[in-house]
């Protein structure tokens, strides 16, 4: 986190990623005492911020121009060490989900319930959704379930706790996209059927995800044989007005260990303006996600985060990056965002694979070793 701050004595201009301007305006002007056209914002195009940069206090904002006023005339500039930025930030909400299906005589799914206990983003940020209304960032992707499934139920409960939790890319998606499609694989199995024979058959509705799932399974072989301890997975998931469909293939290695050799991607994001950008967003969402499934994990004891820098918080290592391949789909339909997409499949597809290759099931994440029965 880093700013950029100026303060006159009866005006302030501040430099940094802006990305909530309307919260950071009105923060702004309640701790320095000035009217909002007193304030200059200037925006620095700069990637990276995934949410962190839209909340509710303007935490780093504010310090900077704080600062800046104790230093009238003097340009600020303020970053955040790494120990401050992982132990004082907003994290990703913890979600617990229970799930639970019918499968009728001919292998299909007569019914569905899902429980989702997860804290809400939007009561915390500025003009919340009532109390009875329920956050739809915490059921998004399982309340708008495309599969042909005759009784649907979703459940949001979300319990009110003090550890701050804010955005994280592609938001809700990312903890719905893994409940749904690795429950599905498991109905899959359970029924006796391959996991993308049923999908196909649950989304007669619903071309264009079949589209992609399509693609996906097509361009990596699906069906086609794997060496002994090697598996494969797939899955597909709506976000963003964007479909995309991934195929995971794994290896499993010694104590438990994994490594994802491979991932193919079929997107359908309409009419493709910038074929390079599409793949690198896919491709980032790949390596960001799996970064995630492979280690990230923040812990709370007695209100203190663990983790603060990163020996004790793992990346992905290049090494451990897979090979991937993109795939675009074709359409003349309006484009819609690459941004964020891509990262809701790589979990699950990568969990469906490690079955396949060994037989255990993930439920929880991140996995870091598979428990061997």
């Amino acid at each position: 986190m880093n700013c950029v701050a100026r303060y006159d004595g009866d005006a302030c201009e501040l430099w940094y990623g802006v990305q909530g301007q309307s919260l950071d305006l009105g923060n702004l002007s309640r701790a320095l005492g000035l009217p909002p056209e007193k304030i200059t914002l200037n925006m620095l195009y700069a990637g990276g911020s995934f949410g962190r940069r839209s909340n509710a206090s303007s935490d780093y904002v504010v310090e900077a121009a704080r600062v800046a006023a104790a230093l009238p005339g003097t340009p600020v500039k303020l970053v955040w060490t790494r120990e401050d930025d992982m132990r004082a930030g907003a994290w990703r909400p913890l979600n617990l989900h229970r799930l639970r299906a019918g499968l009728d005589t001919d292998g299909g799914i007569s019914a569905w319930q899902h429980r989702i206990v997860g804290q809400s983003i939007l009561a915390g940020l500025p003009n919340p959704p009532p109390a009875d209304k329920v956050d739809k960032t915490c059921v998004e992707g399982a309340s708008s379930l495309p599969y042909a499934i005759p009784n649907l139920s979703v459940e949001s409960h979300q319990p009110a706790l003090p550890v701050p939790v804010l955005w994280w890319r592609s938001v809700g998606h990312t903890h719905t996209a893994f409940s749904t499609e690795c429950f599905l694989d498991e109905l899959a199995h359970a029924a006796g059927r391959d996991p993308l024979e049923l999908r196909r058959t649950l989304l007669v509705d619903d071309p264009r995800r079949l589209g992609v799932l399509e693609l996906a399974a097509a361009k990596a072989g699906w069906g086609t044989p794997l060496e002994a301890g090697r598996g494969r997975g797939i899955a597909v998931h709506y976000a963003f007005k964007t479909w995309v469909a991934e195929v995971a293939e794994v290896t499993m290695l010694d104590d438990g260990d994994y490594r994802v050799d491979r991932v193919v991607v079929a997107v359908d994001c309409g009419l493709v303006v910038n074929p390079g950008i599409v793949r690198a967003q896919m491709e980032g969402g790949v390596g960001y996600a799996l970064s995630a499934l492979r280690g990230e994990a923040v812990t709370l004891v007695d209100g203190l985060v663990q983790e603060d820098n990163f020996d004790t918080y793992p990346l992905l290592r290049l090494s451990q990056m897979p090979r991937i391949e993109v795939h675009l789909v074709a359409s003349r339909e309006a484009p819609t965002g690459v941004g964020e997409p891509g990262v809701p499949p790589l979990a699950p597809a990568v969990a469906n694979a490690i079955f396949d290759a060994c037989g255990e099931r993930v439920r929880r994440l991140p996995l870091r070793r598979v428990a061997r029965a």
